[in-house]
């Protein structure tokens, strides 16, 4: 018997009481009567923003206005005409180090916690960790409940790699001090079409 097996067993034989597996189909789960205003609330409070796009306004306008002073602007997608570059034309993903900000495209958020699941659709994902700033477009439509409604719609859909990003990267490990930008972007917006 290996180390696992040997621990696993004591752990079985030392449990007192043993409850069975919740039937999820049956559970009453949270509902949002608005999911975008829960959204947009949640993803202040967890640092980042999230601003409704407007009948008619400038996706690209807002970026600029936004972040005026970004320079090396990351994005392959076409109607982001702000970017300065494309990441897909680099061969080395050190050449993005120094990205001030990376327009992204999230696929599914989730109004109880702001967190957007960003599949890769870029050849370098560093792009969503290595940028100083990131704005995620986010479709309003494609915004569920709980991360059991998002889990259950990537089930159902096959990606490469994705991640859930919530607001911007943040550690308070040292000291218990708040330190934004330790894993990833020290600021986050996503644009709601």
């Amino acid at each position: 018997m290996s180390s696992k097996e040997e621990i696993l067993a004591s752990i079985r034989q030392h449990t007192q009481t043993r409850y069975e597996k919740p039937d999820l189909e049956r559970m009453e789960r949270l509902v949002y009567s608005d999911k975008v205003a829960q959204f947009c609330t949640i993803s202040r409070a967890v640092g980042g923003e999230a601003v409704v796009l407007g009948e008619g306004e400038d996706l690209n306008a807002i970026i600029r206005q936004t972040y005026p002073d970004a320079r090396r602007i990351a994005s392959v997608l076409p109607e982001i005409t702000c970017a300065t570059f494309n990441p897909d034309d680099l061969e080395d993903p050190r050449e993005l180090d120094g990205t001030d900000l990376a327009v992204v495209a999230g696929e599914i958020g989730v109004a109880e916690n702001g967190a957007i699941w960003i599949p890769q659709t870029v050849k370098h994902k560093a792009v969503y960790f290595i940028s100083e700033r990131l704005v995620i477009l986010l479709d309003r439509t494609r915004i569920v409940d709980t991360m059991y409604d998002a889990y259950r719609i990537l089930d159902k859909e096959e990606f490469r790699f994705g991640a859930f990003i919530s607001g911007p990267s943040k550690t308070a490990d040292i000291e218990q001090a708040l330190v934004m930008g330790a894993h990833g972007a020290r600021e986050v917006l996503v644009i709601l079409k």
